[in-house]
Order: structure tokens, then C-alpha cells, then sequence
């Protein structure tokens, strides 16, 4: 007889030997018995853990007839009847498998439907079973949903699938939702002990714990690596064999990179991941198991003592958590976590584990609040060699004197006369902070207080101080009556305006950048190159036609291709014969300085307008801290 794989020699074939799914055979053990049968079953979770084992012992289940072939719908089969034995065997006629992802059209769903209109065979229910159901198409759901919703006594429905966000809505409203979880690495590994000693495999305990890791709570994956790890170590487990084929990293690496990245020590963190390099260690593994290690740490850091004792891969996070702080413990964690996505991005993935493991070492060691734990349990910590040299450059700065910056230097105020009045008593000051009625003070807001823009700097120099008159009521256009004669401030300074060098050129080529613009001939990077580019020359070509010379000073603008389509827009809009080469350059004369030229004077008309407008000037003259903020005046 041949062989037969792990992963199906010991499939569950009932309830009792299922392992780590207890929710779900308690809920189909009572169902079974109390006779409380639903027409649609629907097992959700991730691949190997036990859904089409599941849908095969229901069906035996509902179909067992006992050993003497008197009995009935039971929650315990009996596996020695023809309908068990078919079950297992997956021959028996009135049990279907459809494995959606390649049977997943409506031709398919009909067929199902048509055979659903008859009658069991030989079994006493007919069991239908769509394993990854996620995948039929919408067509064929909605074919199936009316059978669904209302299937004849005999037929039950079993759908399996990894992908529950994918169903419709409609279906998993018509049937009962069962969720099986993944196993925990204990369950597995217990498993997996057992099936070892059926088979008379002798197993290392450390090998155990690496392949039920690795399964990441699969059985049927643990099941399928342990029968490869049997093959690779010759009829027998041992954890260095077991290790090299799944390319795991021994935690004595982790550990030692931890010990150099907690104590600074650079030189002995390159030396490492150097020896991790020479040995062929995975530098994806080397960070899972660092991430692995990091996590036991933190939980011995909140809960001292809560590791599992028996377990020897604790001992090290138990050494290791006094000398990271927890916070530090999250960041690094946070790090590898992170590292093990970059990897795929760095030149070479030992590069990128080590650039990984350096990013920590970027932060100062106990700075930012960073406490650690053998400190807050009152154990003396000695820093590192190098942390005592970092903390020693902090306190350096720290005594050095801040220096104040110099005050900004502000116009004196003319001298004012004012009558003599008698200073009254100076009023108690009012217990709350805020009041109905306060007096209104002659001082300038606290954010006055900042210097002015540099361009508005020149406008308030150059006007004086004009302290408001009191109780004089506020009025927009004081009346010589009312408020005395104030002179005008003088007009802001506004700064110069580049001038365009203008040449005739330079006014043929504006006019032809205005005119494909407004036609829409040029667009993106073409338009851009027209309006950076000066004409400089035209000259006569070979064989006729005109050479055009534009001068362009951004290199991404000098593309061939970018000229090409220039000239050609050219040539097909202006219907003018002509070759354009473009050279590096500053233009002095093109349509974007013109532009830019042409805004610069509005800009300025508009700024005169406003400071020589007659309102402003008065507001500006009876509110001392009045000012036009710069840059807030824009052209209409």
C-alpha cells in the first residue's frame, strides 16, 4: 500500500478526536441530539483547521446508521457503517464535494439545483458541500438562493470558506455561522506529540515547539511540515535539523542583538549580524524571532513572573527585561515589526537588517522619559560607556548659558504734552478674571508685540506714533473739530520691480506662446518650456526653414522630446518652417518673466491705492497699533 500523508492518515473522523474547535463541536453535539438541524451550515476560517473535516463528520452524522443498521441521526458515528466508511473514503453517492474555485459559474449552481430535486440514493439525507464558496460568482449565489433558503427536508447545505467579508449578504443571512479558530502553538504541538508516538518517531521537545510555531495554527500545515522535517533528519526529529529546514534563527542570535542594542554597543551589534550573514541565517527570521523575543520581555516587564516556567525559550526574556525600559522595549518591537516589510525594499536584506537594528540606536539611551524596569524596582543600573558619554554631552549643554536674543529696535516716540491730571488710587484687583463692563486699555494686543514682516518693516518706520485722544468717540473720518491735525503717514516702501529686458525676439516668441495658449496647442511641460524660454536667435537652417534658438535654464525642461512637440505645435499652428534646438541658460527675456513682471506692477498699483486711500490713512493715525498686515492686499 502507499503511503499515506500525516495530514490525511489522521483527519478527525468524529467529534472526540477534533482538537482546539471546542465551541464548534459543542454547538453541533446539542444540535445533533436535541434534533434541532439547521438546512444551511457556513464554516468560516483560515486554511487546515479543520472545516471540510468538520462538514464530512456532520454528514456522517446525519447519514450513520450503526453497526447492526438500525440506528439514526446520532452526534457520535460509529464509522464502521457503509455510509461512515464511504464518508471517509469520499466515494459515497449522496454526499457531493464542489470546490468553488474552479467549479464557480451558474452552469455549475443549475446542475446542483437539478440534483437537489432528487431523492437520497442510499443515504438518508443528501449533503451538499462548497468548499471556499466565497469564490462562485454572483450569478450562481443568486441561483442558489432560493434552494438555500428553502431546500427540501432531505438536502443540507455545508459551505466552508476563508474569505467571509466576500460572501453576499444574503446567503450568510440563510445559513448558521460557525467561525473556527486557529490553533494555539500548545494544542499543536500536543497533536503533533501524539501522532509522533502512533508513528514511533522520536522528537526533541524544541523541535515540537519550532513546527508548531511554524504552523502558525494550522494543523494540517503542522502535520504537512512534520512529515518533511521527517524525510530531511532521516526517520527522526532534532530541533538543530528541524531548525535549519525552516530556517529559524536560534534565539541566542536574538538574544545577543538585544544584549548589544540595550548596553549601545555598536561594534558588537555589526559583529553579530556579520555572523548571522556568514552562517546563512534568514534576516527576516532573525527579526521575527527578535520581535518574538521582545514580546516575552514585555510581558515579564507588566507581570513579573507570568512566562511559563516550563518553557526554556523564556529564560532568555527573563534575563533580558531588566535591561530595556518598557518603553523602549515597545519601540524596538515596533522596529522589528516594521523591518520585516522593508526588507524586500533594502539592496541586500542584511543591509537592511542592519540598518533596521541602527535606527535604534538613533535614540538616546534613558532619554525621553525612558525608565527602565530594573530602575523603577530600585536595582542599580550602570550606564553604558556610551550612554554616560551622550548624557555627559546633555549636561554640557545644559549648563552652557542660553543665549537671549536682542531686542528689536523700534523708532522713539515724539514726546507728548499732556495736562496735568491727578494719578487716582489704584483699585483693588477683581477676584475673577472675566467682567461685563472692562476698560478698554490704550496698549498693544500681546501679538502686536512681534516684529513686522521684513517687507512691512520700512512702512512703520516711517510712521510716527500718534497717540489716540481720550474719550474721543471712534469715527471712521475724524472732523478737524473733533480730533486734531494729524500729518499723513507716508506711504508704504514697496520693493522694486525686476525689469524685463525686452527685446524684438523676445515680443515675437511672447506673442506665439500667447497665441498657442489661447488655441490650446501646448499643455503640461510643453507649455511650461514655451513660457521658461527665451528666443535668442534665428538663424537659417540647411535646406531651408529657420533655426529657432531658445535659451531654457531648468534641465528637465531641455528634454528632445519636450522641444520636439514644441516645434511641431509650432509649425502646425503659426505655419511657420522652423527647427528648434534649445541651450542651457537664464533667460532674461521670456513670456513667464513677463508675467511674472506684469503681476509685480499690479501687485504694487494696488498696494499704493490702499496705503494712500484717505479711510486707511485716518485709521491708521487714531489707532496707535494699527498696521496693514503684509502680503493681505491682492489686485482685483
Amino acid at each position: 500500500m502507499s503511503y499515506v500523508v500525516l495530514a490525511r492518515k489522521y483527519r478527525s473522523r468524529n467529534f472526540e478526536e477534533m482538537v482546539g474547535q471546542d465551541h464548534v463541536v459543542r454547538a453541533l453535539t446539542h444540535a445533533l441530539e436535541q434534533g434541532r438541524l439547521h438546512h444551511a451550515y457556513l464554516f468560516t476560517g483560515t486554511r487546515g483547521i479543520g472545516k471540510t473535516t468538520v462538514s464530512r463528520i456532520l454528514a456522517k452524522c446525519l447519514n450513520c446508521i450503526g453497526p447492526d443498521g438500525n440506528g439514526g441521526i446520532t452526534a457520535r458515528p460509529c464509522g464502521v457503517c457503509t455510509a461512515c466508511r464511504e464518508i471517509d473514503a469520499d466515494r459515497y453517492i449522496d454526499y457531493t464535494e464542489l470546490d468553488a474555485a474552479s467549479n464557480r459559474g451558474i452552469d455549475e449552481a443549475r446542475d446542483l439545483i437539478e440534483r437537489a430535486s432528487y431523492k437520497p440514493s442510499v443515504g438518508r439525507f443528501k449533503v451538499f458541500m462548497i468548499d471556499e464558496a466565497h469564490q462562485l460568482t454572483k450569478d450562481a449565489f443568486n441561483a442558489l438562493l432560493k434552494t438555500l433558503e428553502e431546500p427540501p427536508e432531505y438536502l443540507k447545505f455545508v459551505l466552508a470558506t476563508t474569505d467571509p467579508e466576500k460572501m453576499l449578504p444574503t446567503v450568510l443571512s440563510r445559513c448558521l455561522q460557525f467561525n473556527l479558530r486557529p490553533m494555539a502553538p500548545q494544542t499543536v504541538a500536543e497533536h503533533l506529540e501524539n501522532v509522533l508516538a502512533k508513528e514511533n518517531v522520536p522528537v526533541e521537545p524544541g523541535a515540537l515547539r519550532l513546527l508548531s510555531r511554524a504552523a502558525r495554527g494550522s494543523m494540517r500545515d503542522a502535520l504537512s511540515l512534520t512529515d518533511q522535517a521527517i524525510a530531511y533528519g532521516g526517520g527522526k526529529l532534532e530541533e538543530p535539523a528541524v531548525r535549519a529546514m525552516l530556517g529559524s534563527v536560534d534565539r541566542r542570535h536574538a538574544q545577543r542583538l538585544i544584549e548589544a542594542l540595550a548596553s549601545r554597543d555598536g561594534p558588537a551589534l555589526l559583529a553579530e549580524a556579520e555572523g548571522l550573514r556568514s552562517q546563512g541565517l534568514s534576516a527576516a527570521g532573525t527579526l521575527e524571532e527578535i520581535a518574538r523575543l521582545l514580546q516575552q520581555m514585555a510581558v515579564e516587564q507588566v507581570v513579573p513572573g507570568a512566562l511559563d516556567t516550563t518553557d526554556p525559550d523564556t529564560d532568555a526574556a527573563r534575563q533580558l527585561a531588566p535591561l530595556l525600559a518598557p518603553d523602549e522595549t515597545q519601540l524596538l518591537y515596533s522596529m522589528a515589526l516594521q523591518g520585516r516589510a522593508e526588507l524586500s525594499l533594502a539592496p541586500d536584506e542584511y543591509a537592511g537588517l542592519v540598518m533596521v537594528l541602527l535606527r535604534f540606536l538613533a535614540f538616546p539611551a534613558n532619554g525621553g522619559g525612558f525608565e527602565r524596569a530594573a530602575d523603577r524596582t530600585g536595582a542599580s543600573n550602570a550606564p553604558a560607556p556610551a550612554s554616560a558619554a551622550l548624557q555627559a554631552r546633555v549636561a554640557e549643554r545644559a549648563r552652557a548659558p542660553v543665549p537671549v536674543p536682542a531686542p528689536v529696535a523700534r523708532p522713539p516716540a515724539p514726546a507728548v504734552t499732556r495736562p496735568a491730571v491727578p494719578a487716582p488710587a489704584p483699585a483693588p484687583r477683581p477676584a475673577v478674571a472675566t467682567q461685563a463692563s472692562a476698560k478698554v486699555s490704550d496698549e498693544p494686543p500681546p501679538w502686536m508685540d512681534e516684529a513686522p514682516f521684513e517687507d512691512a518693516a520700512p512702512a512703520r518706520a516711517a510712521e510716527p506714533p500718534v497717540p489716540a485722544p481720550e474719550k474721543t468717540p471712534i469715527t471712521l473720518r475724524p472732523s478737524p473739530a473733533a480730533t486734531p491735525a494729524v500729518p499723513a503717514p507716508a506711504p508704504a516702501a514697496v520693493p522694486a520691480v525686476p525689469r524685463v529686458q525686452r527685446t524684438a525676439l523676445g515680443d515675437r516668441w511672447a506673442e506665439i506662446v500667447a497665441a498657442l495658449a489661447a488655441a490650446n496647442a501646448i499643455a503640461a511641460l510643453v507649455r511650461e518650456l514655451a513660457m521658461q524660454a527665451e528666443l535668442t536667435a534665428i538663424e537659417a537652417a540647411e535646406g531651408g526653414g529657420e533655426r529657432w534658438c531658445l535659451r531654457v535654464e531648468r534641465e528637465t525642461l531641455r528634454a528632445p522630446t519636450l522641444a520636439e512637440k514644441l516645434q511641431a505645435a509650432v509649425v502646425t499652428h503659426a505655419g511657420l518652417n522652423i527647427k528648434i534646438e534649445v541651450s542651457a541658460g537664464v533667460p532674461d527675456d521670456s513670456p513667464a518673466r513677463r508675467d511674472a513682471e506684469a503681476a509685480a506692477l499690479r501687485q504694487r498699483e494696488a498696494e499704493a491705492i490702499i496705503h494712500n486711500d484717505p479711510l486707511v490713512q485716518a485709521m491708521l493715525a487714531q489707532f496707535s497699533t494699527a498696521r496693514i498686515v503684509p502680503g493681505s492686499i491682492r489686485p482685483a
